[in-house]
């Protein structure tokens, strides 16, 4: 039987039959995906094209690229999952990824975060979802497909029974599209997370967080969800708390860069108390001050048992709050990973937070906090943990250290392992 030529070559290939240059980042990367033991790939491959690669010289994919480079895809069954984040593709390339998409059957992950995709792009991406039976997770972070985009999506929703993760955070989503998209997810089986993070939102009156809290009431598959810079406050946290009552599937919540303030958590601090579900909540970048660290932290060591992630970095919080989450992680053995970098810390914080870490309670790789110690003074210094922390940018290298505090989108991986 005849030996199949490797991807590169199949890359020149197609090149040569479209009349085009080659692009030497994607020979590359294939010539080096060629050099992978074979056995690996029954299991399937990633192909890493990134346009942000900081190892190897990058020349940027662009449309005329992508039309090579489906080419040899489209009959590549071992190839299930394609990288193109921080490229320029542009809505001319989503029209080759929407017949790439109409037509492959072994595609489970396509990353098309932060390249030049807008409305147009979004809705043929969007209709060719409508019939394909395959792809599990994708990723249109940062294309500003905008709010009729994003109505794209929904009825995409509407069809697709099989995508399990859609990320559309800093799409510029309006209004109109975070409703449709909340309506459309009530019922919804399959869609097990969502990234809705940075809308372009014009009202204060938050219609949409309320669209969302009804939602929540219903779905009963959505474990993992991203409401970044939604501009919530009291009213918008009530919604959701109401709704969280109700629900027994959400495990990860991120209400990260929003308004909450420290009157508001004492809402979300009579929710823990009650709610056996959360694992994973993420309220950096708010302002609930000390008051709203100790709800929290009475919460977690008289009632919860069930959250193992808390990430409150800041958020205008002083000793009293932090010496008070410090000491609810000794009676409450559940919570595992804490993040608390960018709020006041005295000697009092940087003791406390040393002790965790000394006897072992609180894993160094477990918060963004370092002790260290001069003069005889203990102080606390930041490292490179968090939830989010690689969110956008991922090391080319290797994996993330920790890929289940590092994680988004990614809540099967982050319960399994937490």
């Amino acid at each position: 039987m005849p030996c199949l030529p490797g991807l590169h070559q199949q890359y020149l290939q197609a090149c040569q039959s479209l009349s085009q240059p080659e692009n030497p980042f994607i020979a590359y990367m294939l010539q080096e995906a060629d050099k992978h033991d074979k056995t690996r790939w029954t299991k399937g491959i990633t192909l890493k094209i990134a346009g942000n690669n900081r190892l190897v010289p990058v020349q940027r994919v662009t449309d005329e690229d992508l039309q090579a480079l489906v080419a040899v895809l489209q009959n590549t069954v071992f190839v299930t999952g394609l990288d193109l984040r921080y490229n320029v593709l542009t809505d001319d390339g989503a029209k080759h990824m929407a017949k790439f998409l109409q037509e492959n059957s072994t595609l489970r992950y396509l990353n098309l975060m932060f390249n030049d995709i807008g409305t147009s792009g979004a809705e043929l991406i969007a209709r060719a979802l409508q019939r394909n039976e395959t792809l599990l997770y994708l990723r249109m972070t940062g294309n500003k497909i905008g709010n009729k985009g994003g109505m794209y999506f929904a009825s995409m929703l509407q069809i697709n029974s099989v995508l399990e993760k859609l990320d559309l955070g800093d799409c510029d989503l309006g209004t109109q599209s975070l409703i449709a998209i909340a309506t459309v997810l009530t019922p919804h089986e399959s869609v097990k997370a969502i990234n809705l993070n940075r809308p372009l939102l014009h009202s204060q009156a938050e219609e949409t967080t309320v669209h969302i809290a009804l939602m929540l009431k219903t779905n009963s598959s959505l474990v993992e969800l991203h409401l970044r810079k939604h501009e919530m406050k009291k009213f918008g946290v009530e919604r959701l708390c109401e709704a969280l009552y109700e629900n027994c599937s959400l495990r990860y919540l991120d209400l990260s860069c929003n308004k909450i303030t420290r009157d508001d958590v004492k809402i979300l601090g009579d929710l823990l108390k009650r709610n056996q579900t959360l694992q994973i909540l993420d309220l950096n970048s708010n302002r609930i001050e000390d008051v709203g660290a100790v709800y929290l932290s009475e919460a977690l060591a008289l009632c919860n048992r069930t959250l193992q992630a808390l990430a409150v970095a800041s958020n205008n919080i002083s000793s009293k709050g932090l010496i008070a989450l410090s000491d609810s992680m000794k009676k409450n053995t559940e919570l595992s990973y804490i993040y608390i970098w960018g709020n006041s810390f005295d000697e009092a914080t940087c003791m406390a937070f040393s002790e965790l870490i000394r006897s072992g309670r609180l894993k160094p790789h477990c918060t963004d906090v370092e002790p260290y110690e001069v003069d005889g003074h203990v102080h606390l210094a930041e490292v490179s943990h968090g939830l989010r922390k690689h969110y956008y940018w991922t090391p080319s290298w290797a994996k993330a250290e920790d890929k289940h505090a590092n994680a988004s989108l990614a809540l099967g991986a982050v319960s399994e392992h937490l």
